[in-house]
């Protein structure tokens, strides 16, 4: 019996020395997270929301343009009833983007699908599966937003189901 304790002694030396090795790698993981600043978080999101998608010049014409990302698009989305609606420059721009807006003003945007100035957003802005985002991820976002290069660009739009469409336009046509 004494020999059966000893052999499991021997196991459970071998099967626990590679603890302090994981124990390190779970420290320096914990570390590089915690030193993610919400700014860094909030590109992160923003990549694999795909904001760029929908909010920056070239996208829906096969040629995104990098010196205005997220500067807002320059091809409209036909809703039907509702009118083409363009999505807008998300750049810290005062005048043509996000610049006066605060945190939590993005942030009610971002999950509640409302304005500043209480519009609700068009339909395509997935704000309601936004909603599920933490509080700390959607604050990361406004974050990195909020650190955007102001770009001066003033989308078209929104324009009403009668109104004339100056821009290109993404269309939906029901079979």
């Amino acid at each position: 019996m004494a020999v059966r304790l000893f052999l499991l002694s021997v196991s459970a030396q071998r099967k626990f020395a590679k603890a302090p090795l994981v124990f390190g790698l779970l420290l320096i993981a914990s570390h590089s997270v915690a030193a993610e600043t919400p700014v860094e978080r909030g590109k992160y999101l923003v990549g694999i929301g795909g904001c760029n998608d929908c909010h920056t010049p070239g996208y829906f014409l096969g040629k995104p343009d990098a010196n205005r990302f997220l500067a807002g698009s320059d091809v409209g989305f036909f809703v039907p009833g509702l009118g083409t609606f363009v999505g807008p420059n998300l750049t810290s721009d005062k005048e043509t983007g996000l610049g006066l807006w605060s945190q939590n003003e993005i942030v009610a945007a971002i999950q509640a699908g409302v304005t500043p100035d209480g519009r609700e957003l068009a339909p395509m802005m997935p704000w309601a599966a936004f909603a599920k985002l933490t509080k700390a991820d959607a604050y990361a976002i406004a974050a990195y937003l909020k650190s955007l290069p102001p770009v001066k660009h003033q989308v078209a739009g929104p324009f009403g189901p009668t109104e004339a469409v100056t821009i290109p336009v993404l269309k939906v046509v029901a079979p």
